[in-house]
């Protein structure tokens, strides 16, 4: 049984959702508005806190500042109206656990509050059919995944955002597997890896003669990517002028090649991933807002690898077994020592280095017990 505090000002809603937990099995607090819901995290504990986004006398980010200030903090899941989940990955971002969409759905608050209020743990590997897995228990991976499988079956635009290193694209391919078009090519283009003089042949192809080089005709990513999904990764690296060319081909789908006068149309659905800040990069100029606009019609933030440390033994296993596989050698095993050691080392790549640390122990180490100690040598 889990202590819950439920925060509603709608009356039916908040009796019903009292009715339903309470049958559920749980002790449920349920009040109005933020005042109350502070007041009461005062009082008493919480296993989990349900909180409405928009409340009369404040917001559920005041409920959610109350939780994050009691010690230890309850976890909190914000309620939020349909099509307003911007709002509720910018609570997450603050701090919320997850999120639902109102109208609530019985099956999917009552497997939140299991998952987050102490009941039957999450699965760790998220694997849909023709795309890597992505391991992690963490409230917050799941909540991006949630969205993630949310949006997959739409055509709608989708910007990933997190640290270098988090796993944008393995988001990017999870959603196109997950999605209509997922017989269609994934095409994926690093923006940062690409000169500037070279980037818009890229993206849209040439014409024979458009300039000295260009013996033949060249597709761009755009026509590759045609009846599939295209992944413009490190997005905010873009010149502006190939960003104007890029909102064109994401409002109308439409373009041209690069020394070509034909206008030509494409499908190719668009994922795009940034490590910056694109609402700084527009306050400074290097960024048209009109594309960020266009860009962040369904933004998922996705966590950094300091922020789910409780998933870093089960990544670190499954890293070793792939790893290994790869090498051809029977991965290493982590002693409790070895993957405390891990645990409180900082990980500014993230996954990415983690993976780094990890082939070195398989290279290293193949088949052998790792303690503390080695470990820690892998850093060196």
């Amino acid at each position: 049984m889990a202590r819950l505090l439920v925060v509603e000002d709608r009356d039916s809603l908040r009796r019903m959702l009292e009715r339903a937990l309470a049958e559920a099995g749980h002790s449920v607090r349920a009040v109005a508005d933020a005042p109350p819901a502070a007041r009461a995290l005062a009082e008493e504990s919480f296993d989990l806190v349900l909180t409405d986004l928009k409340l009369p006398g404040g917001s559920g980010l005041d409920v959610l500042a109350a939780a994050r200030a009691r010690r230890p903090p309850p976890p909190v899941v914000v309620m939020t109206a349909y099509g307003t989940v911007g709002a509720a990955v910018e609570a997450m971002k603050l701090g919320a656990a997850d999120f639902l969409e109102k109208p609530v759905e019985l099956d999917s608050l009552y497997r939140l509050v299991g998952e987050l209020a102490g009941g039957a743990p999450p699965p760790e590997v998220f694997a849909p059919p023709g795309a890597p897995p992505i391991v992690g228990a963490h409230p917050r991976l799941r909540a991006a995944l949630r969205l993630l499988a949310r949006v997959a079956p739409t055509d709608s635009t989708v910007l990933l955002t997190g640290e270098s290193g988090t796993g944008k694209e393995l988001f990017a391919r999870a959603l196109h597997a997950l999605s209509p078009r997922a017989q269609g090519p994934f095409v994926a283009v690093n923006c940062a890896a690409i000169p500037e003089t070279l980037i818009e042949t890229e993206l849209f192809g040439h014409e024979r003669g458009a300039f000295t080089g260009a013996d033949r005709r060249r597709l761009g990513r755009f026509e590759l990517a045609r009846g599939g999904t295209l992944l413009l990764d490190e997005v905010g690296e873009l010149p502006l002028g190939v960003q104007a060319k890029v909102l064109r081909v994401l409002d109308g789908g439409r373009f041209e090649r690069v020394g070509g006068g034909e206008e030509l149309a494409t499908d190719a659905r668009v994922v795009a991933a940034t490590n910056r800040d694109l609402t700084e990069m527009v306050a400074a100029g290097r960024f048209r807002r009109d594309l960020l606009f266009r860009l962040e019609i369904f933004p998922i933030a996705l966590p950094s690898l300091a922020e789910r440390p409780g998933d870093l033994a089960p990544l670190s296993r499954h890293l070793l077994e792939r790893l290994a596989a790869r090498h051809g050698v029977r991965p290493p095993e982590l002693e409790p020592a070895a993957l405390e050691r891990l645990e409180r080392a900082r990980w500014p790549g993230n996954v990415r280095q983690l993976a780094n640390v990890l082939e070195r122990a398989v290279i290293l180490h193949p088949g052998e017990r790792l303690g503390a100690a080695a470990v820690a040598e892998l850093f060196s």
